[in-house]
């Protein structure tokens, strides 16, 4: 069974699809991590984050074990995330990869923003985790709040305003729901009910 789960930034998407993975049993992969790391080499070699050339050699020496988390997690992390994500020859050259993670033999979860659209289209259960940019900014705060990190709202409101329109307008593979998606709107769900949400989604599917 393959489950995709694409949203925009702080929707729930990537809690709802660790869960997920968890109850079934199968492998999960957060696609964001892969531009995420990118983005990582590309700071971290003080390379300029729009040099093209520059950030597809870095996608292409990625390897799924190379992700170390606390230094992808952050505001910084989630912005330079998406300058990259919308480089069509980064995309491209990540795409394999993310394919082949599909093809575990018990099936996996995927979540990102062009899953059920690009990477996995055979996907048994497509879901499109949504919410208000209000809702999303007041949880990516806390998040943030929640690592030390200063926050104010005003600043990521505007962030995923900013990211929301840079996802949706990209060339390649914009971030929109595929047109046999679930939507799942969790502006007012609290993570448990959210997961029993997406639960009931995929039991449905599968039944």
């Amino acid at each position: 069974m393959i489950v995709a789960i694409d949203g925009p930034a702080a929707s729930g998407k990537g809690t709802i699809a660790r869960r997920l993975a968890k109850h079934f049993g199968l492998p999960h992969l957060d696609t964001g991590l892969l531009y995420r790391a990118t983005a990582r080499v590309l700071i971290d070699e003080g390379t300029r984050l729009d040099d093209v050339e520059s950030a597809v050699a870095a996608a292409r020496g990625l390897a799924l074990t190379d992700f170390d988390e606390e230094k992808l997690r952050g505001r910084e992390m989630g912005e330079a995330a998406s300058v990259v994500g919308a480089m069509p020859d980064v995309r491209a050259a990540l795409i394999d990869m993310q394919r082949r993670f599909t093809q575990h033999p018990a099936g996996a979860v995927l979540d990102g923003r062009d899953i059920g659209t690009v990477i996995a289209p055979q996907a048994d259960v497509k879901i499109f985790v949504t919410a208000s940019p209000e809702t999303r900014a007041q949880r990516r705060a806390l998040e943030l709040r929640g690592r030390g990190e200063p926050v104010i709202y005003a600043d990521i409101l505007a962030d995923i305003r900013k990211r929301d329109e840079r996802d949706a307008q990209r060339s390649s593979a914009p971030l929109k729901a595929a047109a046999d998606a679930t939507i799942l709107d969790t502006t007012d769900l609290d993570i448990e009910a959210a997961f029993k949400a997406a639960l009931a989604i995929v039991e449905k599917k599968r039944g």
